[in-house]
C-alpha cells in the first residue's frame, strides 16, 4: 500500500456504495475491526497520515482519537447527529465536522409515522398471530385508533416539522422546543405541559448533555396510562430505567423505539416487554437516503482533500 495516499479511519460499517467510493479516494483503515493493541500499533506508525475520520452519528469521534491524529482535517459524519463529536475540540484544531443535513428528513418522519401505526394498531403482533396459526382459535384483542389522537412533537426542526405535517392528517399536533415557531401547531413552552396534552409523544430533537434523560419519570407520568412514547432521535434522551418501570407499572400504554442508550445492546426488559415495539436504528435505512448521505460524506471528504471550502447542501 502506498504511503502517498491519504489515510482515512472508518469508525463503523457503511453501505457497499460508500465503502467502495472511500477506497477509491484513500487508504481506508477499518478502525472498528481493530482491537486496542492493533489501533495503538497502527497510530504509532501512521497517525500523521490520517486526513479524515468517517463515522456515524451514533459513533462520533472521541477527543482522544482526535488528539492522536495531528493532521486530521475532517470528521465526516454519515448522519445529522454530532452529539458524539466534541465540537469545541474540533473548532480549536480547525477540524471540519461535516454532516448530511436534509438527506434523511423524509425517511425519519416516515418511520415515525410507521411506528405509531404499528404500535397502536398492533401490526407486528397481528403478523405474529397469523404466522403462529392462532387465528382459528379466536380473535386478537382490540387495538387502539390512530385517527383523532393528540400528537406531541418534541423538537420542531427539519425532521419534527416534516413529521408534524404528516401527523396533521391524523389529528391535532402540538410541539415544544426552545422557542415558538411560525406555523399552525400549538406551542408548549414546557415538555411536561406537552406530555399532559398528548396521547402520543414523539422525540425528534438532537441529543446533548442538556437533553440527556429529558424523558424521565415525571414526563412519563404526565403522558399517562393511555399515552405512548415514540423515539426516532437518540437513545440518551430517554431514561430507559424509568421507561421500563413506567411500562411495568402501567404508567404509560406503550413505546416504540428506534434508538437506544447503548446501541446495539438493548436492555432485556425492553426486548421482552409486550408493550414495546423495537427497531434497530433504521430511521434513515433506505437505499435512496443512504445513497444521498454517502454522496454528502464524499463531498465533505473531497473538499477537505482538495483544500476547498466546505460544501453547502440544500434540503431534500
Amino acid at each position: 500500500m502506498s504511503s502517498q495516499r491519504p489515510a482515512a479511519l472508518q469508525l463503523c460499517p457503511f453501505s457497499a456504495y460508500l465503502e467502495s467510493a472511500l477506497a477509491q479516494r484513500c487508504e481506508v483503515i477499518r478502525w472498528f475491526a481493530l482491537d486496542d493493541a492493533e489501533r495503538a500499533q497502527w497510530l504509532t506508525a501512521h497517525a500523521a497520515r490520517v486526513r479524515a475520520v468517517i463515522t456515524g452519528g451514533h459513533v462520533g469521534c472521541s477527543p482522544e482519537l482526535m488528539a492522536a491524529l495531528p493532521n486530521l482535517g475532517v470528521i465526516a459524519v454519515n448522519g445529522v447527529g454530532v452529539d458524539r463529536v466534541d465540537l469545541a475540540v474540533a473548532r480549536r484544531r480547525g477540524i471540519r465536522v461535516g454532516t448530511t443535513p436534509g438527506a434523511l428528513t423524509a425517511d425519519v418522519a416516515d418511520l415515525a409515522v410507521g411506528l405509531i401505526l404499528a404500535l397502536l394498531r398492533g401490526i407486528p403482533a397481528g403478523d405474529a398471530f397469523v404466522r403462529a396459526g392462532q387465528w382459528p382459535a379466536g380473535e386478537m384483542p382490540l387495538a387502539r385508533q390512530v385517527s383523532g389522537r393528540r400528537f406531541g412533537v418534541v423538537g420542531l426542526g427539519q425532521i419534527g416539522s416534516a413529521l408534524a405535517g404528516r401527523l396533521a392528517a391524523f389529528g391535532e399536533v402540538a410541539y415544544t422546543g426552545p422557542h415558538p415557531k411560525n406555523g399552525p401547531y400549538r406551542y408548549h413552552a414546557e415538555l411536561l405541559s406537552l406530555a399532559h396534552a398528548s396521547d402520543v409523544l414523539i422525540l425528534t430533537l438532537p441529543a446533548s448533555p442538556a437533553t440527556r434523560h429529558l424523558v424521565n419519570t415525571a414526563v412519563l407520568q404526565a403522558l399517562g396510562p393511555a399515552g405512548y412514547l415514540i423515539n426516532v432521535a437518540r437513545g440518551a434522551l430517554v431514561d430507559e430505567a424509568a421507561l421500563i418501570a413506567a411500562l411495568d407499572q402501567g404508567t404509560i400504554a406503550g413505546a416504540a423505539l428506534d434508538v437506544f442508550e447503548n446501541e446495539p445492546h438493548v436492555p432485556q426488559a425492553l426486548r421482552q416487554h409486550p408493550k414495546v415495539l423495537l427497531s434497530p436504528h433504521r430511521a434513515s435505512a433506505t437505499v435512496e437516503t443512504r445513497t444521498r448521505m454517502a454522496d454528502m460524506v464524499l463531498a465533505h471528504l473531497d473538499a477537505c482533500l482538495a483544500g476547498e471550502p466546505e460544501p453547502v447542501f440544500t434540503s431534500v
